[in-house]
């Protein structure tokens, strides 16, 4: 046996098996590691695209609950200047009410007092009309002093 010979018959055959997988066998087989890579690199700039995209969305609905905050803000701060006015205007309202409530009560005690008064000068006037009758009639004779009783009378 020929050491060789057998070398070189294994060298072909590896020469013709590397030439045969080279051929048909390789080309499939960078074909689909090229699809691969590719595949791999597009999910990895999508990825980039998306975590921007996400970046801008996140930025985008922190600037919005801000304005949603300073929308609720003013929402509160605008309520809160309405109800002052609204009990701004409900104090005024009860002061006017109390004023004239005040107004018509001392119209009312003021007519009562006079109501009083002149009941009162009424009562003190038929006291003293009963009190002269009575002095009259003990200290005045009929006939005597006719002319003063008629007088007294026609005076009343």
């Amino acid at each position: 046996m020929n050491l060789n010979s057998t070398i070189l018959g294994q060298a072909i055959s590896f020469f013709l098996f590397v030439w045969f997988c080279m051929k048909y066998i390789w080309p499939p087989i960078l074909i689909t590691i090229e699809k691969r890579q590719k595949n791999i690199s597009d999910s990895l700039n999508f990825i980039k695209k998306e975590k921007e995209n996400l970046k801008i969305d996140q930025e985008k609905v922190k600037k919005e609950i801000e304005n949603q905050k300073k929308a609720a803000f003013n929402f509160i701060n605008e309520a809160k200047k309405q109800r002052n006015i609204i009990l701004e205007e409900a104090r005024k309202s009860a002061e006017k009410e109390k004023n004239k409530f005040m107004i018509k009560a001392r119209s009312d005690i003021d007519l009562e007092r006079i109501k009083m008064q002149e009941e009162l000068i009424q009562y003190v006037e038929n006291i003293a009309i009963l009190m002269a009758e009575k002095v009259i009639q003990r200290s005045i004779k009929k006939n005597k002093n006719n002319d003063i009783i008629k007088e007294l009378i026609t005076n009343l």
